[in-house]
């Protein structure tokens, strides 16, 4: 079984719901990025140890909060030892607008896999896209790069969208899986 491990800022507690269910469907350990940017060393050694990462971030002005930017920096010294390299990426973001310039954050995750040398994995989901499709059904933003949440920015962190939620435990599993085939 493939060793996964999720790597996220959370700002308000959003993202922080969101990785936990990506961790249900993966069978991950959580390495959260403190209010300053900061992952403990104990993360780094989870982080290390991974077949799999998978980086969570909220959106905030179309990009990665500032606390996920430090830590993507403080990646170069993985990177420069290619510490990371052929590992099994993902990446899922949040914000509360349905759009919010979510892709843009996405590619960035996933540039930031491409540069540490990893095979980033996609959503694989179909969108939710038909006159009947709801916030509750599964991939109801469209994603396909990686996870797209929208929580409404009045919402409380316990106030996730259903088809977010289910849509995270798929995503998780999916880079679980891929992460397994490949290490056989």
């Amino acid at each position: 079984m493939a060793k996964v491990a999720i790597v996220y800022h959370s700002g308000y507690g959003h993202t922080e719901v969101v990785a936990r269910e990506v961790a249900a469907g993966a069978g991950a350990e959580l390495v959260p990025i403190d209010a300053e940017g900061n992952v403990s060393e104990a993360g780094w050694a989870k982080l290390d140890a991974a077949d799999a990462i998978i980086f969570g971030t909220p959106t905030y002005m179309g990009n990665s909060s500032w606390q996920f930017k430090k830590f993507a920096d403080a990646t170069s010294k993985a990177w420069f030892t290619r510490k990371w390299q052929d590992k099994v990426f993902g990446g899922f973001t949040n914000s509360a607008s349905l759009n919010g310039d979510k892709q843009v954050t996405l590619i960035g995750l996933q540039t930031l896999a491409s540069q540490h040398g990893g095979i980033w994995v996609s959503l694989g989901l179909l969108p939710a896209n038909t006159k009947a499709a709801t916030r509750d059904d599964v991939n109801n933003l469209g994603g396909s790069v990686g996870l797209l949440v929208s929580t409404p920015s009045d919402a409380g962190a316990n106030e996730v969208p259903t088809g977010d939620l289910e849509t995270a435990r798929a995503y998780g599993a999916r880079v679980a899986s891929v992460a397994g085939k490949l290490l056989n």
